[in-house]
């Protein structure tokens, strides 16, 4: 069976491409291998009736509405290469399968790179977080840490007082900060240290201490830890898609990649900041344009 659209990504992206082109009867292969960036996550934020939802109950119900429809069909795999042919994509996965399609959508998202912290992992998703949207009501009020290698700190550390005025930065040992900037933040109480970082310890997933190599420690309640993101999938030599500066795939304002029959949509193209809601509105946008470019070529004879 050749495939109107294969979906790369079983995220909130992918599901809602997923939905729009089942919905418009178009047959839809969308391929997930079951590993969402938020798998530590106890619950998701920021998206109108679905506020505090947990992670899988978010992916259980879109996957129940999207089967719902027909011509869309799930495999529950990863897809380990795609290459072009005169009719659209030949995708294979790593059982072996073979799919074809004629559209592409790109949403398997980005995979965080954490510094490598002892005791990071007891912490991570229980009181050390990464995104300030999705958590930081819920650490309100609270000593933080934020522990980041962003250059861009002291506009973040701005809006991390929208949640806790007790903030200390701990930059892990690099230098981010000017004097000036420096200067501002310990008016307003904000400590930074730039001693690396030796280990986060505690108990019961609550951090207690950011433990730094020169001994010293500062003790603080939870916190937010800033990765480095990469893409989930790398298909650009493959299929000839640019990228933009950060890494991201570089799309038009609906998805639409620069490599024929190629769109992206979620995290991996840098929709920022990354939630669910923008994801899926990206996820939306790239369903339509996929459709709209179908319905031309079919009446292109």
């Amino acid at each position: 069976m050749n495939y109107d659209c294969a979906i790369v990504g079983g995220g909130p992206a992918g599901l809602n491409a997923a939905l729009v082109l089942g919905r418009a009867r178009r047959n839809v292969a969308i391929f997930d291998d079951n590993r969402p960036r938020n798998a530590v996550t106890h619950a998701s934020h920021g998206f109108i009736t679905r506020d505090g939802i947990k992670p899988s109950e978010f992916r259980r119900i879109a996957y129940e509405e999207i089967l719902s429809y027909p011509s869309v069909r799930h495999w529950q795999t990863e897809v380990t290469d795609i290459r072009r042919t005169d009719e659209g994509f030949v995708l294979r996965t790593s059982s072996g399968e073979e799919v074809r399609a004629r559209k592409i959508i790109l949403s398997a998202g980005l995979r965080d790179m954490f510094p490598e912290i002892e005791g990071f992992r007891d912490f991570y998703g229980r009181s050390l977080f990464v995104c300030p949207f999705c958590d930081g009501w819920e650490m309100r009020d609270r000593p933080l840490a934020i522990v980041t290698h962003n250059p861009a700190i002291y506009r973040k550390a701005k809006m991390f007082f929208n949640w806790s005025r007790d903030l200390v930065i701990c930059t892990n040992g690099s230098e981010l900060l000017s004097a000036e900037q420096r200067q501002r933040l310990s008016a307003e109480g904000v400590r930074v240290v730039t001693a690396p970082i030796a280990s986060f310890s505690g108990r019961d997933g609550k951090l207690e201490r950011v433990n730094f190599a020169d001994g010293t420690y500062v003790e603080r309640s939870g916190g937010f830890v800033e990765p480095e993101q990469v893409p989930s999938v790398q298909f650009e030599q493959a299929l000839g898609y640019r990228t933009s500066e950060n890494g991201g795939i570089a799309t038009d304002a609906m998805g639409k990649t620069t490599a024929p029959g190629v769109f992206a949509a979620g995290d991996g193209a840098y929709v920022m900041p990354s939630q669910l809601i923008y994801a899926a509105a990206a996820g939306s946008k790239a369903g339509a344009a996929v459709l709209a470019e179908l319905t031309e070529e079919d009446w292109d004879w």
